[in-house]
């Protein structure tokens, strides 16, 4: 099933998206529920409401804004840096070697706070003089359903709801410069995300090709096979100590390919590009523009 958040008619909705993505089923929730997006129909599934019932018109999918399925997370995104193999190999030699020397020992973890997440074809801002090194990133997002605290590994796919794309937009001197990375993390519109979730039993995020382009041109193609870390040991290892709640959101690292790995560093510029897309869960692209 693809659940989708969208504006039409000024309002937003959300539904549940055709197989062939040509149309969208309108979903009827209660008053104001719809602002959260899809969350309110991931704590709905937890409690076992049947959200067939919930059925309304059906529109086309072009008649409609897509907006990120949750357009505001209820906290700040759980992001894992350095989780393919060949990623880590091409940071090795960068200012990155020092943290966490041996890739495979822990999971580095970090945030993006909810309000930089925009729309699956949304513009991305860049920062102007605030940094002049912004990377792109494509990522699986894991979307929390049961939520729990010291989740064991063997239990752990038991609590995906579903799945939906990441662009974990970096500014790559700001975060050199700070260390802890949140800040070159969470720019305003650093986080475009979409189209859609797709739930758990249509998709399976533990074998799936995750690629990317600038302008074009291939920079990214992975596939989940190839984590370091893979989705069970990355619920663990958040929910260690803290309790994960119905809607979370777990990035879970980007292939390698970026735009700092590469000989020059490629940073994005003005007009720039960048589109994702995950087999079996769809396409985000979105235009990088200049200082609003």
């Amino acid at each position: 099933m693809r659940l989708a958040t969208f504006m039409l008619d000024g309002q937003r909705h959300v539904g549940m998206v055709s197989d062939d993505a040509r149309h969208v089923t309108l979903l009827d929730l209660p008053a104001g529920a719809a602002d959260r997006g899809v969350l309110p129909l991931v704590e709905m599934a937890v409690r076992g409401t049947d959200i067939g019932t919930l059925r309304g018109r059906t529109v086309a999918l072009d008649s409609v804004r897509l907006e990120a399925p949750i357009p505001v997370p209820r906290r700040n995104v759980f992001c894992v840096g350095r989780n393919y193999h060949a990623h880590a190999k091409e940071l090795s030699g960068s200012v990155f070697k020092a943290s966490n020397a041996d890739p495979a020992a822990w999971p580095i973890v970090f945030t993006k706070v909810p309000e930089c997440v925009v729309g699956p074809t949304d513009d991305v801002a860049l920062p102007g003089e605030v940094s002049t090194q912004i990377d792109y990133e494509a990522e699986l997002a894991v979307v929390i359903g049961k939520g729990g605290k010291n989740i064991s590994r063997d239990e752990a796919m038991g609590h995906v709801y579903g799945y939906t794309i990441v662009n974990d937009v970096t500014a790559r001197d700001v975060q050199m410069r700070h260390q802890q990375w949140d800040l070159g993390k969470s720019f305003d519109t650093f986080c475009p995300m979409g189209p859609w979730v797709v739930t758990a039993d249509a998709l399976d995020g533990t074998d799936t090709r995750v690629r990317c382009w600038v302008n074009g041109e291939p920079r990214q193609d992975a596939s989940t096979r190839d984590f370091i870390f893979d989705i069970p040991t990355l619920i663990e290892t958040c929910s260690r100590g803290i309790t994960l709640h119905p809607g979370d959101i777990i990035a879970t690292g980007t292939p390698a390919g970026v735009g700092m790995g590469l000989t020059p560093p490629r940073y994005l510029a003005a007009g720039d590009v960048v589109r994702i897309e995950i087999d079996g869960l769809g396409v985000i692209e979105n235009r990088f523009v200049a200082p609003r």
